[in-house]
């Protein structure tokens, strides 16, 4: 079922989560007992993340380095496979620009279209840790916007070989991501969302937003998002912090604020636990007051920490 199939539908706020494929030479086992505890919640659908290459340099016999390409988290079509099959609930694979040229991109939607998948995110992807800027592949798609139009296409029975006849259009539901605090390489907010609605007139049926803890940030991303003609769902993506650390390293890594009083209450915390206990006890109001607000559905990062995520969704659900 699309996503979009699955909000319609519902007569409250649905359930759902982003999990991470477990690094290379682990087993899925991971990805099953997460699954198993939440499932008490009836998650409307399950992203699962993408990680593109990264380069690592390893010394060689004669001391110098040699550099190779590695991928630490594999199996993102497999783990979607899995969750369908296990547990038949509908899995979201991310799509993303790094790491994949046109036609690797067209042979991992045809992919998921054979295992009757029935929804993507389409996403630009981050930039190789040593690059520091994203750069796309050789024959590949430079924004999330372009790959858009190829999962569009697609949906068209068009191919990237033009002399392909009696072609199968796929029926892919089409996700993108939104950004409440803006995107961080655009100039402002507003060309932000005029590029989203650009993304949503092309054919986007849903936004999932990044991570934020401040509601006023969301119901003013939302207001902004409906005055500019964007009627599609918007789902708000909600992670707790759970570490002192966190308050640094996620506004480095996520481009996102940390209101003043969520702060103070982390600062003032003696222990790891009690830092613990007012992240989430934050992300419980979060989520409280964007239900009463109707959002369609609740998106949690859940980063492999399902038993945090199955604390506030007892409390919010």
């Amino acid at each position: 079922m699309k996503v979009t199939e699955h909000i319609n539908q519902a007569k409250d706020t649905l359930f759902s989560i982003e999990i991470l494929p477990p690094l290379k030479g682990q087993n899925i086992d991971s990805i099953f007992n997460a699954m198993d505890e939440l499932m008490e919640f009836s998650p409307a659908f399950v992203d699962v993340t993408y990680h593109r290459e990264e380069y690592v340099y390893k010394e060689v016999n004669n001391g110098l380095l040699e550099k190779r390409t590695v991928r630490k988290r594999p199996g993102t079509v497999g783990i979607c496979a899995a969750l369908k099959h296990r547990y038949s609930i509908d899995p979201v694979p991310h799509i993303i620009c790094g790491g994949f040229n046109k036609e690797e991109t067209e042979n991992a939607l045809i992919d998921l279209d054979f295992l009757g998948i029935d929804n993507i995110l389409v996403l630009r992807g981050d930039p190789i840790k040593s690059e520091g800027r994203f750069k796309p592949e050789p024959d590949g798609h430079e924004y999330a916007l372009h790959l858009l139009h190829q999962a569009v296409a697609m949906n068209n029975g068009e191919y990237l070989d033009p002399d392909l006849r009696n072609t199968t259009q796929t029926n892919f539901c089409i996700g993108v991501a939104g950004y409440p605090e803006k995107h961080f390489e655009a100039p402002n907010m507003k060309s932000d969302i005029r590029y989203l609605k650009q993304k949503v007139d092309d054919g986007a049926e849903y936004i999932v937003t990044q991570m934020f803890f401040d509601n006023d940030a969301f119901f003013d991303f939302e207001k902004k998002c409906r005055a500019a003609g964007i009627t599609v769902p918007i789902i708000p993506g909600i992670k707790p912090l759970v570490s002192k650390k966190q308050l640094t390293v996620i506004p480095q890594n996520f481009y996102v604020n940390m209101p003043e009083e969520m702060v103070d209450l982390v600062e003032h915390s003696k222990t790891d636990a009690d830092v613990r206990e007012a992240g989430i006890q934050w992300c419980i109001k979060q989520c409280k007051e964007l239900k009463a607000a109707g959002v369609p559905v609740l998106h949690f990062y859940t980063m492999g920490k399902s038993a945090i995520t199955s604390r506030i969704a007892r409390e919010v659900f």
